[in-house]
């Protein structure tokens, strides 16, 4: 009974202890986070001492490929505007066109432009507007989507 006493706690530690250990040796690579051994490309010998220096021709190492993933509907991205059609203009801006809804609330596109600011009884989602400001590339929005254009007037077109 008293050796079983002393056997548990033995092994215990051995245990813990194998657990603990990486099974690296010293000069090993450290582990891929991905738990995957890297692939690598030996350097082309000199061809001048390759056939002094190895007995025949190295094989190629085999790539690693992913497994091929089926999308479901719930991991589908959903299909947003383009981007802007044209370059953006430098200086003052007028665009044209159909207002639409960006993804996040509140955020109104117009031809791939993030609208900010403006009136927005006019800018109203589907209407038919003509906007002029200027575009801010560097501004942040929480729309996540278009290019930043400060509306100095709108105006809905017949």
């Amino acid at each position: 009974m008293r050796s079983l006493r002393l056997a548990i706690p033995a092994v215990t530690v051995c245990l813990a202890l194998g657990a603990c250990g990486s099974g690296q040796a010293a000069g090993d690579d450290p582990p891929n986070p991905m738990g995957a051994t890297p692939v690598t490309t030996p350097a082309d010998p000199d061809p001048t001492t390759a056939d002094l220096e190895s007995p025949g021709p190295a094989t190629p190492p085999t790539p690693i490929t992913p497994a091929p993933t089926t999308a479901t509907a719930s991991t589908r991205t959903p299909k947003l505007p383009a981007g802007p059609s044209k370059p953006p203009p430098v200086g003052a801006a007028t665009l044209t066109g159909t207002v639409q809804a960006g993804v996040e609330p509140g955020c109104l596109l117009l031809d791939g432009y993030l609208l900010v600011g403006g009136p927005r009884e006019v800018l109203t989602v589907g209407a038919s507007v003509r906007v002029t400001g200027k575009i801010q590339p560097d501004l942040m929005s929480i729309c996540q989507q278009g290019i930043p254009f400060m509306v100095e007037t709108a105006a809905r077109r017949g």
